[in-house]
């Protein structure tokens, strides 16, 4: 049984990209027969400027997501990383063991510190620090394996290389993970800057489609989406038609189709466009259906996390434990 850990942080509105990148994965085909832990991990939206009480809306709402896509209790662990203390009991001491090169080389540090300044805002230590945190999150659980899409590929790498440096000053202590990509629609792209990745926090922008987005809005934001220029008709090349591509991608991951024998069909856009948008209501539906449901009873999705938290709880302390005797620190 591999045991796996992922998680999504509640900085906006989970889009549909991260439902057919990353939701939709873990309940197809990590959930079972794996032991899976998935998270909210609401930590890390702390690291930039924000809204306390748009966090914990967040925080809730994505969690009932993860349970009205199909992520079940009796079959994985699902909690709020802030309940479970032993990810800030092992970040400090991944904190003595990173360096601060490895920090400032971080891609998203190097991106989201620049928007920062730009704003004119300060830049907080903890978005330097952060993807230690997320090494903890990992490495608490003896985590064998990380899905994830490819920009965060670059995180599980230092989540390695922690594990490792840690085992040999320390001793053996840490199960070194893996990242694993999603076959189809691992990255979703904007529909208006299609190469640019649909991202949550892009605000109400028209090109990224929210899970919770009615039908009619699903529909305009995807007719309107960006296609490209030329009269080469509907072909599947991501370097040069990438809005064109995109649309592909998303269609196939909708139906199970392969995006370049999806392309032969289409003679134009408009109908390409209409499908997706077919396809991408019909998918959703479901889960808005179940969605609410489940938001009518809060009381049930706490105790979800609640149990949850208690399992995770169960399985990181005796690591990390071992982890403070390794680096040097008195049992209490």
């Amino acid at each position: 049984m591999t045991r796996i850990f992922s998680g999504i942080k509640p900085t906006g509105h989970l889009t549909l990209g991260n439902y057919l990148g990353a939701v939709r994965q873990w309940v197809a085909a990590d959930q079972e027969p794996d032991e899976a832990l998935f998270c909210v991990v609401d930590l890390h939206a702390l690291t930039v400027e924000h809204d306390p009480a748009r966090v914990r809306r967040l925080s809730r709402q994505a969690a009932t997501l993860f349970l009205a896509s199909g992520l079940d209790p009796e079959k994985c662990t699902l909690f709020m990383q802030s309940h479970v203390d032993e990810h800030t009991r092992l970040s400090y001491v991944l904190e003595c063991t990173a360096t601060d090169g490895e920090m400032r080389r971080m891609i998203q540090y190097k991106e989201k510190s620049a928007q920062a300044q730009a704003s004119g805002e300060g830049v907080r230590l903890s978005l330097l620090t952060y993807p230690v945190l997320m090494a903890a999150d990992i490495l608490a659980y003896g985590t064998e394996e990380v899905p994830v899409g490819e920009d965060q590929r670059q995180h599980v790498e230092l989540a390695r290389d922690l594990a490792v440096r840690f085992n040999q000053r320390y001793g053996q202590t840490f199960t070194v993970p893996k990242a694993t990509l999603p076959q189809v629609a691992a990255r979703v792209m904007d529909l208006q800057e299609p190469t640019s990745k649909m991202g949550k926090s892009g605000g109400a922008g028209p090109g990224v489609v929210f899970m919770l987005d009615e039908p009619g809005v699903i529909r305009k934001k995807v007719m309107r989406a960006v296609t490209d220029s030329g009269d080469g008709g509907v072909v599947y090349d991501r370097e040069a038609r990438p809005g064109v591509a995109n649309l592909l991608d998303i269609l196939a991951a909708c139906t199970g189709g392969d995006p370049a024998a999806l392309a032969e069909g289409y003679s134009g856009y408009g109908a390409l466009k209409r499908d997706v948008a077919d396809a991408v209501v019909e998918l959703l539906r479901p889960v808005q259906e179940l969605h609410a449901e489940l938001a009518a009873d809060p009381a049930g999705v706490e105790k979800v996390l609640r149990d949850g938290a208690g399992r995770a709880r169960a399985l990181a302390r005796p690591i990390v434990d071992r982890a403070y005797r390794a680096i040097g620190l008195l049992e209490p």
